[in-house]
C-alpha cells in the first residue's frame, strides 16, 4: 500500500512522482529489501520536494526502460538529478553492494546521464576507495574551484583540491580578523563569531582553511546550521542543492564518503568518528530532506553556486538582509523538531567546539 498525497495542481504530478519512486526504489535496493534508513531518507526527500508522501517500503519494481519513458519529457539536469537520487540512496548502505552499484549504472545509461557519481558508488562498491576520491575531485570540484578562484582577490587558489591548506596569506587573514570589528548581527561579525567561539583558526592563517573552503562558513550562518557532522551534512546538502550545476551533488557525496561510511580516509580540514552514524541518527532524513529542500529554492531563486558568491562585500550587511537577496527559505518545523540546530546552539557543536566555546564563555566572564 502507498500512501500519497495529491497536491493542488493534480493527480498527473503526484502519480509520475509516485512511479519515479518505483524507479529509484528498485535501482537502490539491496537483495533483502530497502534499507530503514534507505527508505526513510527517500522519503523524506521526496516529501520535501513535492509534497507529495510515497511509501518507498511497498512499492511495485519499475525498470530501467519504464523510467526513462516516463522522464523523457525532462531535460539533462533533472534526469541526473534522479540519478543523483539514486546515488545518495546507495551511498549509505555500508557495505555497498555491487549489484546494487551495477543496477543504477543500468538506470544511468537508460535515462541518458553519463554521471561520475555514478562511477564513485562502483569505486566504492569494488573497494576502490582512492580512485572514488580522485573521481569526486574531477567530476565535481576541479571546475569549481577554478571557476570562484578566478577573479576574487584573497583566494589565491594554487590547488584544485577544495580540502587543500589555503597557505599563510596575511591580507587574507586581516580581512577576517576585522570582522569582528563590525556591528552585532552583519554578515562578518557573524561569521567571525562562529569562529572565534570554536576556536577555529582564521583563513589566510597557517592552520586555517583555504579561501575557498571558508566560503562555506557564510554559508553556516545564513543557512543557520551547526558545525559538528550532523550540521556539516546538512550545510554541504543545502549548498550541493543551491548549486544550478548538478555537480554541486560532489559535496554532499563526499561528506557522506567521509563521515558515514568512511570511504574516503580523510580530508584535513574535519573531524571524523565512523563510528557515529550521523545519517542514520534519528531525525537526519528529516533534516537532510530539508537541506536539499531549501538548496532547490535557493537555486531556483538565486542561480548561483554558493561558494562563487563574493559574502566579503556583503560582510557590513545585516544577516537577515544578506538571506532575503539569497531568497533563502526558513528551515521547516520537521527540521526543527529533528534537532537542525542552529550555528550558534550548543546542540550544533562537537564535543572539543563546545569546550572552546565554554572556555571562551569564561573569559569574557572574568573579564567583564
Amino acid at each position: 500500500m502507498v500512501a500519497r498525497v495529491v497536491p493542488p495542481n493534480g493527480h498527473q504530478e503526484a502519480e509520475e512522482v509516485f512511479r519515479v519512486a518505483r524507479g529509484i526504489a528498485t535501482a537502490v535496493a539491496p537483495a533483502a529489501g530497502l534499507t530503514d534508513v534507505q527508505a526513510a531518507l527517500l522519503e523524506a526527500i521526496a516529501s520535501a520536494l513535492t509534497n507529495i508522501d510515497v511509501d518507498y517500503r511497498h512499492l511495485e519494481p519499475l525498470g530501467p526502460d519504464e523510467l526513462a519513458a516516463i522522464l523523457e519529457p525532462h531535460d539533462q539536469n533533472y534526469r541526473q538529478r534522479i540519478v543523483h537520487h539514486m546515488v545518495l540512496g546507495e551511498l549509505v548502505l555500508r557495505p555497498l553492494p555491487t549489484e546494487v552499484a551495477a543496477r543504477v549504472a543500468k538506470y544511468a545509461r537508460a535515462l541518458g546521464v553519463d554521471d561520475r557519481f555514478v562511477r564513485v558508488a562502483r569505486r566504492y562498491a569494488q573497494g576502490a576507495y582512492g580512485l572514488a576520491w580522485m573521481d569526486l575531485r574531477r567530476s565535481g570540484f576541479t571546475e569549481h574551484v577554478r571557476r570562484a578562484g578566478a577573479g576574487q582577490p584573497g583566494h589565491g587558489i594554487e590547488s584544485t583540491d577544495p580540502f587543500a591548506a589555503g597557505g599563510v596569506d596575511r591580507r587574507l587573514q586581516e580581512r577576517w580578523a576585522a570582522y569582528g570589528d563590525l556591528p552585532e548581527g552583519t554578515l562578518g561579525r557573524e561569521v567571525w563569531e562562529l569562529y572565534d567561539s570554536r576556536g577555529f583558526a582564521l583563513p589566510g592563517t597557517a592552520a586555517g582553511a583555504s579561501a575557498y573552503l571558508a566560503q562555506h562558513d557564510f554559508a553556516h550562518v545564513l543557512a543557520d546550521y551547526g558545525t559538528n557532522l550532523k550540521g556539516e551534512l546538512e550545510v554541504f546538502a543545502f549548498i550541493g542543492r543551491a548549486d544550478p550545476d548538478p555537480k554541486g551533488f560532489a559535496w554532499l557525496a563526499t561528506l557522506i564518503g567521509l563521515f558515514e561510511t568512511g570511504y574516503i580516509a580523510d580530508t584535513g580540514f574535519f573531524e571524523r568518528d565512523v563510528r557515529e552514524r550521523n545519517i542514520q541518527a534519528p531525525g537526519m532524513h528529516q533534516r537532510i530532506a530539508d537541506s536539499i529542500r531549501r538548496g532547490k529554492v535557493v537555486s531556483e531563486s538565486y542561480g548561483t553556486d554558493l561558494f562563487e558568491v563574493d559574502y566579503h562585500r556583503m560582510s557590513e550587511r545585516p544577516v537577515g538582509e544578506v538571506r532575503a537577496l539569497l531568497q533563502m527559505p526558513e528551515k521547516s518545523t520537521a527540521a526543527r523538531t529533528s534537532g537542525s540546530a542552529s550555528a550558534f546552539e550548543r546542540a550544533g557543536m562537537s564535543e572539543q567546539q563546545r569546550r572552546m566555546a565554554d572556555e571562551r564563555e569564561r573569559r569574557h566572564q572574568e573579564g567583564s
